[in-house]
């Protein structure tokens, strides 16, 4: 983990509340794609926690939701801003496992991930294809990247307005894998889980505390214990999750 003061250098609207925040600094402690940041906001007691859509040798790109009022706050901000964010956080995805076709699902803020995690599998050599799931068309965001990459991109929205017509689940049933990666709200999470043919790896979303493992307040029940979504995830492979329902 490491502390640093970054400059926004981008800040653009994808959807009426979706917005690409691209940031310049030091990236050094961003390693693998499913790691987060962590977002001090002037007023506000706690930091924003959000995953890292790109990483270059010197800058970086997120995207985020307005869900609140530290993302309205943040969607305000213009170019030449600075902000204090820790960086290197979370365990992020194991791209070793993923064989030759991986599919890649993405349910609505869980869609940014993939893109940096797309951009390493297809450098690899895989065909990697992405489910992403929104409520309905004009909430759709990061399909085109993913397709401008090298991605088959199949979309699912819950009113069918656009693609497949329900969850990302019904979008995934006839599509061939060889592992998967998933990140989105834990009810999606639980449904691909059960619907999953192979191995794989979740990324969980969770409102945190800290954010680097002091609180405890985003533990996930395992195999092994307890586990700190923000210290030991938000990465967990299939196997080792226990639902509690």
């Amino acid at each position: 983990m490491k502390q640093s003061i970054y400059t926004i250098e981008e800040q653009t609207p994808l959807t009426a509340s979706v917005f690409r925040m691209r940031l310049r600094g030091d990236t050094s402690e961003i390693t693998s794609p499913g790691q987060f940041v962590n977002i001090r906001l002037d007023g506000r007691f706690l930091r924003r926690p959000i995953s890292v859509s790109e990483r270059e040798e010197s800058a970086f790109t997120i995207l985020y939701k307005i869900l609140g009022a530290g993302t309205a706050q943040m969607a305000r901000m213009q170019p030449g801003m600075k902000l204090d964010i820790l960086t290197g956080l979370g365990n992020g995805f194991d791209v070793g496992p993923a064989g030759a076709q991986p599919l890649l699902i993405g349910g609505g803020a869980g869609a940014p991930p993939m893109v940096w995690l797309a951009q390493e599998l297809l450098r690899r050599g895989a065909s990697v294809t992405a489910v992403l799931g929104f409520n309905r068309k004009d909430e759709i965001f990061c399909a085109d990247t993913l397709e401008a990459l090298g991605a088959r991109v199949v979309i699912a929205t819950l009113d069918g307005s656009a693609g497949v017509r329900g969850f990302v689940t019904d979008a995934m049933r006839e599509l061939p894998y060889t592992y998967f990666y998933a990140c989105g709200p834990e009810p999606m999470l639980k449904a691909v889980w059960r619907t999953a043919r192979t191995s794989g790896q979740l990324s969980f979303e969770e409102r945190m505390g800290c954010g680097f493992g002091a609180c405890m307040g985003c533990s996930c029940r395992t195999i092994t214990g307890y586990k700190r979504i923000c210290k030991d995830g938000p990465v967990l492979r299939k196997e080792e999750i226990v639902w509690t329902d």
